[in-house]
């Protein structure tokens, strides 16, 4: 079993010698790479978030706009199968750009929803959030082990910081997002085809720019990461590849102790989206309120997504990050379930700061995973991150078909049941990567397991 060794969490002091103009620019490019990204995934991403915000209440008949989104996740996790090897023969560049056409596609069939333009929009974008996700994390952590290995700096330290930084910026597209919708629908505009015509008008640019900008990523080639050499391989040879990246990762117990709490990072999410605005928002804000609680989710979900990132070093300071976020989260399904609405100031504020909290939560656990996932698979990055979507897009989806069904307070007690089931995992996982009882930092994290 792999191993991470905290005594290289301080950075090495970097030498400053005949070589360091080149090594400068060298730095220059790979932090260009990490804005570049992160800039045009928030591009990307205001647009198409807002967009899923709003997809249920834009699309009401026969619930077309549940329907599409389930879809559309039941796409992602088949396709997230194949992902990793649709990555490792284009390449994590260009895996990125092609994913963006299917969020441009399904905008775009928002402004003429009909069966025959979001169900074939919905199953492309499966394919294509599948790609661009895969390659986005194969992309990053490339970036950050390039920077490492040019600095002598401590692989963990870096891979931490730039998904602090990439995750902050992809949390911020709640806030900005929403604000867009909120300008631009005021008023009573989103009943009116003009209104969302021009929203969804307005989303599109956004995605084309975001396209454009990841045109100007450099291109990078890490293990594994580039197609086969021999491009006359046959069907045989892809089938065999596919299968071993599918079933690779789950011969690895660390995957199987990580994957219960990458399933509880998508249905904390979905929870969110789908039953979090309806039954606790909607009823003490309004509709109108939704916008606004989402900004401030996507707020404290940004602020915290920066922090983590920076605060992570190695497996000490993820176990620290990820209990207090879990624990964090388990406070407020807690506080759910005995939740009752009130009027007045509390009724305004108990929503918004329910929403803070969660967005915390969220922060921590998609950062965590990123540097996580990047530290401890290193031999098959692609197939490590196809498995984080595969499992992730998978809860998601189950939530959006579970939820006409069930009632508020039975889906708050599947989310502890699968965060308690996350957190026993995690642990475990903890313990037997580190030498746990040798390092007092380590166990006092644990020890704030037993905790909570």
């Amino acid at each position: 079993m792999a191993s991470v060794d905290n005594k290289g969490d301080e950075e090495e002091p970097f030498v400053v010698g005949a070589a360091s103009v080149d090594n400068l620019e060298t730095l220059r490019n790979h932090t260009k790479d990490v804005h570049i990204l992160s800039s045009a995934f928030l591009l990307i991403f205001l647009a198409y978030g807002a967009a899923q915000n709003l997809e249920t209440t834009l699309n009401t008949k026969d619930d077309m706009g549940t329907i599409s989104l389930g879809i559309l996740y039941v796409s992602f996790t088949f396709f997230s199968l194949i992902a990793s090897m649709v990555v490792r023969f284009m390449g994590s560049k260009n895996a990125v750009l092609l994913g963006t056409s299917g969020y441009w596609l399904f905008i775009a069939a928002n402004l003429k929803p009909t069966w025959y333009t979001m169900v074939p929009a919905s199953l492309y974008l499966g394919f294509a959030a599948s790609i661009i996700w895969v390659g986005q994390g194969t992309y990053l952590t490339s970036t950050a082990r390039s920077q490492a290995r040019d600095y002598h700096l401590h692989e963990g330290t870096v891979i931490g910081k730039f998904n602090g930084e990439f995750w902050g910026m992809f949390a911020s597209h709640q806030f900005v997002g929403n604000l867009i919708s909120l300008a631009i629908l005021r008023n009573g505009a989103g009943g009116t085809t003009s209104g969302t015509t021009l929203l969804l008008t307005v989303f599109l640019c956004s995605m084309t720019l975001g396209t454009i900008l990841m045109c100007f990523l450099s291109k990078r080639v890490d293990r594994g990461e580039e197609g086969p050499k021999d491009s006359s391989f046959g069907l045989c040879s892809s089938l065999i590849s596919l299968l071993k990246s599918v079933i690779t990762p789950l011969l690895d117990v660390r995957m199987l102790l990580i994957i219960p709490l990458i399933a509880y990072s998508g249905l904390q999410q979905a929870f969110v989206w789908a039953e979090f605005t309806e039954e606790i928002v909607s009823p003490a804000l309004g509709v109108s309120g939704v916008g606004g609680s989402m900004a401030v989710y996507g707020a404290f979900d940004a602020i915290c997504s920066i922090t983590a990132g920076r605060l992570t070093s190695g497996m000490s300071s993820i176990t620290w990050i990820v209990s207090a976020g879990l624990s964090l989260q388990a406070v407020v399904f807690l506080w759910i379930l005995k939740y009752s609405s009130t009027s007045g100031v509390l009724g305004i504020l108990y929503p918004l700061l329910m929403a803070a909290m969660l967005g915390i939560g969220d922060g921590v656990i998609n950062t965590q995973l990123s540097a996580l996932i990047g530290i401890l698979f290193k031999h098959d990055t692609e197939g490590a991150f196809a498995q984080l979507k595969v499992w992730q897009s998978a809860s998601i989806a189950v939530v959006f078909f579970l939820n006409p069904y069930i009632s508020l307070q039975a889906m708050v007690a599947i989310m502890l049941a699968a965060l308690v089931l996350a957190a026993g995992g995690f642990l475990v996982l903890t313990i037997q990567i580190e030498k746990a009882f040798s390092s007092p930092e380590l166990m006092a994290a644990i020890i704030l397991f037993f905790l909570f």
